[in-house]
């Protein structure tokens, strides 16, 4: 009887770490600078990390008017205000303080590449660009920012 109820326990151990989630990562939440040109919120969405723009080097066009999605692909898309729009979505986590397998929207040229990131410090955030395989991209620091008051913030 006792070698059997070692058997069952063992393998409903085994069971448990079999199915045991990995583990879970600091969400970091916040403001990021982006290449000096823009900030993003990151922000817990269902579980997942997303990110919206929330500062613009330059938000207005020509003309003085608020800078549009006007490269985006789907033409119905081309009147959204830049400021407020989600550009990174689905990132999952993969571990402790990374994440992978989302989506950053490119405005500039309306380019939707894969993302990974990784946080490296409270205060950096490396962000990996790609299209097809991770090997293939650019890498850029996020640092992190204070939420602004200035005409540019969103």
């Amino acid at each position: 009887m006792k070698l059997k109820s070692l058997v069952l326990l063992l393998a409903s151990t085994m069971a448990g770490i079999v199915h045991a989630h990995p583990a879970s990562a600091e969400v970091p939440e916040g403001v990021w600078l982006i290449k000096r040109k823009a900030a993003v919120q990151i922000f817990d969405c269902k579980g997942l990390l997303c990110g919206r723009i929330l500062w613009l080097q330059a938000p207005h066009d020509s003309q003085g008017q608020l800078k549009r999605d006007m490269k985006n692909p789907d033409s119905a898309l081309r009147q959204r205000e830049l400021c407020g729009l989600t550009v990174i979505w689905d990132l999952r986590s993969t571990g402790a303080n990374n994440w992978d397998d989302g989506w950053f929207y490119y405005p500039a040229s309306g380019k939707t590449y894969s993302i990974k990131m990784e946080l490296t410090s409270s205060d950096a955030l490396v962000a990996r660009f790609y299209q097809g395989t991770s090997f293939v991209g650019e890498t850029e620091t996020l640092n992190r920012v204070l939420h602004g008051t200035s005409e540019v913030w969103c």
